[in-house]
């Protein structure tokens, strides 16, 4: 695929419709059409519908099936200039931004929104450590007492600053700079240690704070060390600060960009992050913002999630 190199030529390039169903589709099926029904290959376009049928179970389709536009009536041609603006907006880009670029509701563009970041998110299972130290921090994310009303801001001093607000585990591997994050219930250290135990390898030497919920990790057979905060920030090599610096986007993000998110969509905010960060350009990875594009429009089948779903109307799905 011959994909723009900016925005720009991106909205040229996809504003015709079939243009787009070319480019969902070359992305898709890379070695030719294959019906999402039956998995049977050499289906035949119907060029009057904008769709294929196929050979074997004679359904028809269009390229949207089985991806994460399914259902939609939203042309393809507003799809993907949003893909692109969020894969490539360093800070985010708000419902209202889009929906004033697309000429569509603020509600429409929210959910096509929370649709989108669902498509970012990648899951990767092989464990991190094996290239070097894992940094290992958690961050909490809410609002500031200072904005709070003041008995609720007595209640929660009281409690602690911390408390009410939505926590994020995050994990940073040195040598790669690659960013595993994801919202946990608690911050107890069953919690934390499980997350470590499922996502790093044993015997990689693991950098903390001295938070207590870190203790005894050496005994799980980690090489681990701490800094403490308290008396400083770096110790050689040990020290938290590019976990940190991916705390500083995500919140930066979401106080500047989406002012207020609810904890129940948080994840997918998270997602949109990690994505854009383990995307960036670097020396040994050249990526442009086309490339990005790429890499997020090749995750689109798959995922789905219905209106009900991100309201929390129905069951949310496992991605």
């Amino acid at each position: 695929m011959d994909a723009p190199k900016t925005f720009l030529e991106a909205v040229k390039y996809f504003q015709n419709e079939q243009v787009c169903i070319d480019a969902v589709a070359e992305m898709r099926w890379p070695n030719g059409v294959l019906c999402p029904h039956c998995e049977a290959d050499k289906p035949y376009w119907l060029d009057t519908q904008k769709r294929w049928k196929c050979r074997k179970c004679r359904k028809q389709f269009s390229v949207k099936v089985g991806s994460i536009f399914e259902d939609s009536p939203i042309s393809l041609t507003k799809w993907l200039p949003a893909l692109w603006m969020l894969t490539n907006c360093k800070n985010g880009i708000s419902s209202y931004e889009i929906a004033r670029d697309l000429g569509v509701t603020q509600k429409t563009a929210w959910f096509m929104l929370q649709r989108l970041r669902l498509v970012l998110r990648n899951k990767n299972a092989e464990k991190m450590g094996g290239n070097g130290p894992v940094e290992v921090d958690e961050t909490f994310v809410g609002g500031n007492l200072k904005n709070m009303h003041q008995d609720k801001k007595v209640r929660y001093q009281k409690r602690g600053g911390s408390h009410g607000k939505a926590i994020v585990m995050g994990m940073l591997e040195r040598e790669t700079r690659q960013v595993r994050a994801q919202v946990i219930p608690n911050v107890k250290r069953e919690t934390l240690q499980n997350e470590i135990l499922n996502q790093i390898e044993s015997g990689a030497t693991i950098y903390t704070d001295r938070y207590t919920g870190y203790d005894n990790l050496a005994e799980k057979e980690f090489v681990h060390e701490t800094v403490n905060h308290l008396d400083e920030y770096v110790r050689g090599q040990v020290h938290t600060q590019g976990i940190e610096n991916f705390w500083s986007l995500l919140k930066r993000g979401l106080k500047g960009t989406y002012v207020a998110v609810e904890p129940f969509h948080l994840d997918r905010y998270v997602d949109e992050q990690l994505f854009r960060y383990n995307n960036r350009a670097t020396k040994d990875n050249p990526l442009n913002d086309s490339d990005r594009f790429l890499i997020a429009l090749s995750q689109v089948a798959g995922k789905r999630l219905t209106y009900a779903e991100v309201t929390g109307k129905l069951e949310r799905p496992e991605a």
